[in-house]
């Protein structure tokens, strides 16, 4: 039996991408398996670890519990999409580096993306705020000190315009 394929339309990090996926075919595995856009992990593929979460129109979702077909008509923004133009590191993905904010790093994406999102609606957060803002998303390396002081890090560096 074939299985019905649909048409997509998605901005994907600024770039306009089509494809053709069946009903069922995750968000999360549209990216990885067809866009090549690895960043984003799979974890728990329940929605609870946050590995996989994406930006849709500027909030985070998590997109192992959205299907491709359900992004058509949107722009997500994947971890990828968070570099400068020109490949260089964004003030918040340096941040975590300059912390050690991430260990193994799988769940690195995930955090990025909910910090991301904070920094957007909040340019200045406090420590409470960022630990609220990344909550739902786990880590099994780094206790969460290092992660929170890489987002009140940028959220500094981006007051004070430097880099």
């Amino acid at each position: 039996m074939n299985e019905a394929l649909y048409s997509i339309a998605v901005e994907v990090n600024g770039t306009q991408r089509v494809g053709q996926v069946s009903a069922r075919t995750s968000l999360v595995d549209w990216l990885r398996e067809q866009l090549h856009l690895t960043g984003t992990h799979i974890g728990c593929e329940h929605g609870i670890c946050g590995a996989c979460s994406v930006m849709l129109d500027g909030e985070p979702v998590r997109s192992c519990l959205m299907y491709a077909v359900q992004a058509h008509g949107h722009r997500i923004t994947t971890v990828e999409g968070l570099a400068q133009p020109d490949g260089r590191l964004s003030v918040l993905q340096d941040s975590f580096c300059e912390t050690h904010g991430l260990q193994c790093g799988y769940c690195t994406p995930g955090m990025l993306i909910a910090a991301q999102a904070l920094l957007d609606a909040n340019p200045h957060p406090t420590d409470e705020e960022i630990r609220d803002a990344i909550g739902g998303n786990l880590c099994r390396c780094t206790g969460y000190q290092q992660i929170v002081d890489a987002i009140a890090l940028a959220a500094q560096r981006m007051a004070e315009g430097t880099t």
